[in-house]
């Protein structure tokens, strides 16, 4: 019995220590950051990431709806996001780049968001650093930006 129970603390601690590894990792900033040919980056074939940008469009898994607006929702977006935990690390008026951490183990998700003034349409990005999964936290930070605009 004490032999279980032994086994049991050290998985415990073992992925105490892998879950605060991660978290540390992801504070390093990711190199796949900003615009690609004018658009947002891809999303990686992982589920931690959602994008509106035209190349998700035919993946239901990782495209979301873009934001219609303009700089006045710009604006109101920098304040959304920072009224719901977020950072902004950098802003040129056409491009910005947010960071929201977890509460637990402060792991950093990616916020990016792209004004297009020609068709009066922000359009957004959200990506997990770490892990495979995220368990749609990306989607709902979205959904939730968005239903807070």
């Amino acid at each position: 019995m004490k032999t279980v129970l032994f086994s049991v603390a050290a998985l415990v601690a073992l992925g105490l220590v892998v879950y605060a590894a991660m978290a540390v990792m992801s504070q390093k900033m990711p190199d796949n950051l900003g615009l690609k040919d004018g658009q947002l980056t891809p999303c990686p074939e992982s589920p931690n990431c959602v994008c509106s940008e035209s190349h998700t469009a035919n993946d239901a898994e990782h495209y979301i709806q873009a934001i219609q607006g303009n700089k006045t929702t710009w604006d109101k977006l920098k304040k959304v996001i920072k009224a719901q935990g977020g950072t902004i690390e950098s802003d040129n008026g056409l491009y910005m780049h947010a960071t929201f951490r977890s509460a637990v183990f402060q792991y950093v998700d990616d916020v990016e968001l792209r004004l297009d003034e020609a068709s009066n349409t922000i359009h957004i990005r959200s990506a997990s650093r770490m892990g495979r999964k995220d368990f749609g936290v990306n989607r709902k930070r979205v959904e939730a930006i968005k239903k807070a605009l």
